[in-house]
């Protein structure tokens, strides 16, 4: 695929529950608001989306009606994970990738492989994988850390095997490295909201973004004033967006977002352990900011 595709804002998407089961109804309009929106690609399957706790039927079923009603109209990029070299590989000749434009590939989490496992985890997966794979950092989440020479060395590889990564580390100047010696197809997307406007300004060419799930015009306003060099008009906007994601991580991700959905009427803030939901307190703030925001046209 063309990397271009994914510059801008991409969007990890909340999977709804209701009682237990997902309910695929508020994710059928969630998604198709996000599609009508400014957002440039969507990312089902991710951390935000809590892909850990879903069986592999309904990671097929949520994924297939993602497909079906974004009907073609913008990318989709697929979320996985593990910590499994093997299983990964053998779930990628299995799952029916045909109608992803892309793979979002987090790096392995628990087993804290060196960068050399990193690198022939990332290589031994390229090898299997139907779709170009866009690389996901998050030591956060994973305990390891993907360096700079260890994500141009697969980047090196090509956009046919590895079209860029989503860089979650937090870490500016290890990410300004990476920037500094990317190739020039190789995509830098921020996987942290309040980073992506200083990133773009570096060089990076978007974000994979927890926020647009609620504000998907207002963030992407931003995202596109930055990638125009429109900084004053960016700044406004990302200036308007700090006291609401400061909020939304009190609790963690996707307990703060999904607080926000339910506080726009889009979802119920319910989460599967062992996440728990967004407390009562935390939701009332989130509701006012939120309503705040959302009231303003970006």
């Amino acid at each position: 695929m063309n990397p271009s595709l994914l510059r801008g804002t991409g969007v990890a998407l909340v999977t709804p529950f209701r009682n237990g089961p997902i309910n695929y109804a508020a994710f059928a309009e969630m998604a198709e608001r996000l599609i009508l929106s400014q957002v440039n690609f969507l990312v089902p399957l991710g951390s935000t989306g809590e892909a850990s706790t879903l069986s592999e039927a309904e990671k097929k079923q949520l994924l297939k009606l993602c497909i079906e009603i974004n009907a073609g109209r913008k990318p989709i990029v697929a979320g996985l994970g593990g910590s499994n070299t093997r299983a990964l590989k053998e779930h990628l000749q299995s799952f029916d990738y045909s109608a992803v434009d892309a793979i979002m590939i987090s790096s392995p989490p628990y087993n804290k492989p060196t960068q050399e496992g990193l690198y022939a985890h990332f290589m031994q997966l390229a090898e299997a994988s139907p779709k170009p794979i866009l690389i996901y950092n998050i030591p956060s989440r994973t305990c390891s850390n993907l360096l700079p020479q260890t994500v141009l060395r697969l980047a090196e590889k090509g956009q046919e095997q590895f079209i860029g990564i989503k860089e979650a580390s937090g870490n500016l100047t290890q990410i300004m490295n990476l920037l500094s010696q990317k190739p020039d197809n190789f995509l830098v997307l921020s996987g942290d909201d309040m980073l992506t406007l200083p990133l773009i300004a570096c060089g990076a060419d978007g974000v994979v973004s927890v926020m647009a799930n609620a504000l998907p015009d207002q963030f992407s306003s931003m995202v596109r004033y930055a990638l125009n060099c429109e900084w004053e008009k960016a700044r406004k906007i990302h200036n308007g967006l700090l006291p609401l994601n400061e909020l939304l991580y009190r609790e963690g991700n996707p307990a703060g977002i999904k607080g926000a959905l339910e506080a726009l009427g889009l979802c119920s803030r319910e989460t599967r352990l062992p996440l728990l939901p967004l407390s009562d307190e935390l939701f009332q703030k989130i509701e006012k900011e939120i309503l705040k925001i959302a009231h303003h046209k970006a």
